[in-house]
């Protein structure tokens, strides 16, 4: 009796100790196994954020709902390595228009000044009109690679992995079916 007395304590504080929504939204997009040790951060518009969980991997997440030009529901992982890229990425996504918002990526394509990710790391959005609605996609950084020069296609088909964006700092790896 008295382990069963110890064991519903336990379960209650964990339940009342438990992380916060602001922590827990974000680590909806984290793969099981990297969840808990995943760092969470809050994005403020400028590009700066609020670490609100340090983790011990190299995963961090974070909430992306209703930023400019995101969906309603929006929550996504990368490597920390990306924080720079997400950075630049969120300053420019204020600007809203989405043809504005592409034209000043493109710019810094062009002059160079677009951040590359890490080669290999991944981007994991867990995205849609809402958290029931949502839906998973998973993306693995190549920047720079083309299909040619990693033997992929550069258009999807049924079931392949496919290069987009081949040849730019955007290049990635398109996963079907997540």
């Amino acid at each position: 009796m008295r382990n069963m007395v110890v064991l519903g304590w336990l379960a209650t504080s964990a339940a009342v100790f438990g992380q916060s929504p602001e922590i827990d939204k974000p680590l909806l997009a984290a793969p099981a196994q990297l969840k808990d040790a995943a760092t969470v951060i809050k994005w403020h518009a400028d590009g700066t954020y609020d670490t609100l969980k340090k983790g011990t991997n190299k995963l961090v997440c974070f909430d992306k709902s209703g930023m400019p030009t995101m969906p309603a529901f929006m929550v996504e992982c990368t490597n920390l390595t990306n924080l720079d890229r997400e950075a630049q990425n969120i300053k420019i996504e204020a600007l809203g228009d989405k043809a504005k918002v592409q034209a000043a990526f493109d710019a810094a394509e062009k002059d160079g000044t677009r951040l590359k990710p890490e080669f290999g790391s991944m981007w994991i959005h867990f995205m849609g009109p809402d958290q029931e609605h949502a839906r998973r996609h998973l993306t693995i950084a190549v920047p720079g690679a083309t299909g040619k020069s990693l033997g992929l296609p550069e258009a999807g088909a049924a079931g392949d992995v496919w290069v987009m964006n081949g040849g730019t700092s955007t290049a990635h790896l398109m996963i079907p079916g997540n």
